[in-house]
């Protein structure tokens, strides 16, 4: 099968042919129709991300139909259309796990990171970690909802009951969660990079009460704000921007140092937390919700080949929305 290969770190994906996995015990293989383009693959293509198997296949938003399954694979049959998220496997005994909390497992493997994910025709996943799609969109549609949707839906519940709400960084992430949050009631506050027209324009049309510049003060103190640009210097500002007993939320699996910062920032009962991966809790409960709630899902498609292409628009902040790279079947 062909795939997009990370050889060595800091070096732009391979083009190349490997073989067809074979699925293990509780294992599904799965046709892979489209798998979106995260800031996370950013990450490890760029070394931020220092520990992942190489040669590796990226990819963790994972849309596949399945074509085999593996000794003791029953929950899909041959056919279903299946998402494969950035959690892909965890051991289920562990404090962690036993708390409900398996995104937080010592021993949990990623998708597209400890494990091969979709920048390929065929992939193999645990079935545990794989979930039904709603109909109502399509593969390239689908495919942002399984990182940027449900790490942004965590994100949005670790921002609390917020009525005022401020989104840093509007793209994949921020513009699901944007259009959530306003089905919710909430008042949108959208922060782009400084300058960027365009991508206030995108933030208003999809509901912001207001778009702005990342170091521009919004026009009311936010209630809570999420942080998805890997920015550390957005701390501080989004901790001005909050008002007493505000939530600032950093939803990234990366960030650049956080300034230093004089404490009346923070006090008044403010809090800085972080969102780490997601459960499968996360994915049961916004795949219904984003169809319920009509969240529109604004995709780029590339070719598989275009992998490299599609990461650096990503890089430069020229993707609106999301970029999906597609396969063709053979």
């Amino acid at each position: 099968m062909q795939a997009m290969l990370l050889e060595r770190q800091g070096a732009p994906l391979r083009p190349g042919e490997i073989p067809t996995p074979i699925p293990g015990p509780g294992q599904v293989l799965l046709e892979v129709r489209a798998c979106g383009v995260c800031r996370t693959d950013l990450h490890i293509r760029d070394g931020e991300l220092t520990e992942p198997k190489l040669p590796l296949v990226l990819g963790h938003e994972i849309v596949g139909r399945v074509l085999e399954r593996g000794p003791g694979a029953t929950r899909f049959a041959p056919g279903d259309r299946v998402g494969v998220p950035w959690l892909g496997w965890t051991d289920g005994v562990c404090h962690y796990c036993r708390s409900g909390r398996e995104n937080l497992c010592d021993h949990a493997r990623f998708t597209g990171y400890q494990l091969d994910g979709g920048y390929a025709e065929r992939t193999v996943a645990d079935e545990r970690y794989c979930f039904p799609l709603p109909a109502e969109y399509d593969d390239v549609e689908a495919a942002p909802l399984l990182c940027a949707g449900l790490i942004g839906y965590r994100a949005l519940g670790a921002a609390g009951p917020a009525e005022r709400l401020g989104l840093y960084g509007f793209g994949a992430a921020a513009h699901l969660v944007a259009q959530v949050a306003r089905h919710q009631g909430r008042q949108v506050f959208a922060f782009t990079r400084p300058g960027d027209a365009e991508g206030q324009r995108f933030a208003l049309e999809l509901g912001a009460a207001w778009a702005g510049g990342s170091d521009a003060i919004p026009p009311e103190p936010l209630d809570a704000a999420i942080l998805f640009a890997p920015v550390g210097a957005l701390v501080p500002a989004a901790l001005k921007a909050v008002a007493k007993g505000g939530t600032v939320v950093c939803a990234g699996i990366h960030m650049s140092p956080i300034p230093t910062f004089s404490y009346d920032l923070l006090w008044g009962e403010r809090t800085i937390k972080s969102v780490a991966n997601l459960t499968r809790r996360d994915a049961e409960e916004f795949l219904p919700l984003a169809a319920r709630a009509g969240v529109r899902t604004w995709a780029e498609p590339f070719p598989l080949d275009q992998a490299n292409v599609a990461l650096d628009r990503l890089r430069a902040g020229r993707i609106e929305g999301a970029a999906v790279l597609v396969t063709s079947p053979r």
